[in-house]
């Protein structure tokens, strides 16, 4: 089993700035898709970007061109930077990581982005 811990999340003003870590205790070399969902208060969870093996990348459309996803060269961390964020970007966002036998979740971080 792989653990996925996440971190980096906190409070900020709109227009501020967060990068989202997401650590895994082991490499993932097979990896499929590493990917960030969030989810707010009463809504469902929702994909906010994702990373295929061959570096295809995919964003929702309310976070396009404010969010960047990264995948660090050992395969063992994703990152999230997060620029002019909104109040509607309140969420508790995950980290997600599968392959084909596999599909981790990491326990999320609370974003609160004040106005």
């Amino acid at each position: 089993q792989v653990q996925l811990v996440e971190s980096g999340g906190g409070l900020v003003q709109a227009g501020g700035s967060l990068r989202l870590s997401c650590a895994a205790s082991r490499s993932l070399l097979s990896f499929k898709t590493m990917a960030w969902y969030r989810q707010a208060p009463g809504e469902k969870r929702e994909l906010v970007a994702s990373m295929s093996s061959g570096g295809d990348t995919t964003y929702a459309d309310s976070v396009k061109g404010r969010f960047t996803i990264s995948v660090g060269s050992a395969k063992n961390a994703m990152y999230l930077q997060m620029n002019s964020l909104k109040p509607e970007d309140t969420a508790v966002y995950y980290c997600n990581s599968n392959g084909s036998r596999w599909d981790y979740w990491g326990q999320g971080t609370q974003v609160t982005v004040s106005s």
